[in-house]
């Protein structure tokens, strides 16, 4: 997209060159084939655009009526599929503004007074944008509710806690959904966080140096839902920033839906067995009928591939453009429409997958009881009770370990020979520290894994969510 002259064979363009593009240059400058989804948007800031030129005396109101209904008969055609797309008329902007003329006739053409096509792409695609931010929120909104949904169920479930995929304290089910709580509630943060930054208008920038008509910028702003407009036309019509924004939070957030993917996919196997999925995301073997695949998951999963492509393509596009528009920046909407279109249906799915999870809660448990999961409590109670340095504790609860791993026994079932054999100050009240549901009942401090921590962000959660 672009405002230089094209070929006389496209009657939009006048006399510039003597012959049209070949069926290549066509191909390659056309953009129709996808920033057609831009049609609502482009619609809206022609509206907008009209009314204001009409309030500023630019053109007549009559004109500026004719145009508003005739771009609300564009939109219904589209809508309702009967729209001709055209690829000779490269984008979105000439093809509404031809099928325009069409409709009213001579006052279309006053349509793209004191704007330009770069400035009117700029804002149509900051305000497609804006809105995958305002669907992403939503999104998010459900997903949370659907882990804390998990998180209440739960509270008090004991289960291990891993480091290295290894056990290494108890923690509660609880507690392991509300980290994902956090880390979506930080999503949803950066998404709001970045709307508020692309939320200033571009429309009356023209084609880099603004225009010398007696254009209204705060006018459109305001009808089109933005804060302001932007403060210079150069950086209006070259700035991408808003979608590099949306590209990285996407990024970050695919990244905890593929972290959160994994652990589903892991838990749901014959050898964890910490969750059941349902048959709406599953899917069996064709050979192999035992099988339930969480194939659902394992596709969440490798939905950053996609984002994250998306997000390095579109910074690569950027990184060496002079001021202010080139034709490169055609290249920035497919990556972002995609990795919009990949975040918003792995984010449905894991809201789904969570509200239907089923998590077993004997398996958690006897999971949580083995792997030597309370030597940390073992270690902090001889510090505690006994006065031992922590690296002498250390050293004390790792010769249990080894003592109860040659026995085959996990160090509950020592008694308190065994024990004292191994330090003389051990005494019965050890016992009261060994058991899971006492270990994750001791994680008191803010932000641990005890029950009543756990139900105690479940509600601010709630709070904030509300």
């Amino acid at each position: 997209m672009t405002d230089r002259p094209q070929t006389s064979a496209n009657s939009m363009w006048g006399g510039r060159f003597a012959a049209g593009p070949d069926a290549i240059m066509e191909a390659i400058n056309a953009s129709i084939g996808f920033d057609r989804r831009l049609y609502a948007q482009d619609i809206r800031g022609s509206r907008a655009h009209a009314a204001m030129l009409a309030s500023a005396g630019i053109i007549s109101d009559s004109d500026a009526a004719a145009i508003g209904e005739g771009l609300l008969t564009v939109l219904s055609e589209i809508e309702a599929g009967d729209f001709p797309f055209r690829s000779d008329l490269e984008d979105i902007h000439m093809n509404v503004e031809a099928r325009l003329k069409e409709i009213i006739g001579e006052p279309a053409g006053r349509l793209h007074t004191g704007r330009s096509r770069n400035d009117q792409v700029a804002t149509d695609f900051r305000l497609w944008v804006r809105d995958q931010c305002d669907a992403a929120v939503e999104a998010l909104g459900a997903l949370i509710r659907a882990a804390l949904g998990q998180a209440e169920a739960g509270a008090d479930w004991v289960m291990p806690g891993f480091t290295h995929l290894q056990t290494a304290q108890p923690v509660t089910w609880g507690h392991h959904m509300m980290a994902y709580v956090e880390m979506f509630g930080r999503d949803l943060s950066r998404f709001q966080d970045a709307r508020k930054r692309m939320n200033e208008s571009p429309l009356g920038a023209a084609a880099l140096a603004g225009t010398g008509y007696p254009i209204d910028r705060e006018m459109t702003a305001r009808e089109l839902g933005f804060e302001r407009p932007m403060a210079n036309s150069l950086d209006a019509v070259s700035d991408r920033d808003f979608a590099l924004e949306f590209l990285s939070a996407a990024s970050i957030c695919a990244v905890h839906l593929s972290r959160l993917a994994e652990e589903l996919v892991i838990w749901s196997s014959a050898q964890f067995r910490f969750v059941s999925m349902s048959d709406k995301w599953s899917t069996g073997s064709s050979i192999m009928p035992q099988k339930r695949n969480p194939d659902a998951a394992e596709l969440i999963r490798a939905k950053i591939g996609r984002i994250l492509g998306a997000t390095v393509a579109l910074f690569t596009v950027m990184k060496g453009l002079p001021l202010a528009y080139s034709k490169d920046m055609q290249e920035d909407k497919e990556q972002v429409f995609d990795a919009a279109d990949s975040l918003m249906l792995a984010l449905a799915a894991m809201a789904g997958m969570l509200s239907d999870l089923t998590a077993n809660r004997e398996k958690l448990e006897a999971a949580a009881s083995a792997g030597f999961s309370t030597a940390t409590d073992l270690a902090d109670w001889l510090v505690r009770e006994l006065g031992l340095p922590f690296r002498d504790a250390h050293h004390v609860t790792g010769s249990l370990v080894a003592l109860a791993e040659g026995r085959g026994v996990d160090l509950p079932d020592l008694s308190l020979a065994d024990m004292q054999g191994v330090h003389a100050g051990i005494t019965e009240d050890v016992f009261g520290v060994l058991g899971v549901h006492n270990s994750v009942a001791s994680r008191q401090s803010y932000g641990g894994t005890a029950p009543v921590q756990v139900r105690a962000q479940i509600a601010r959660w709630k709070e904030k969510l509300a």
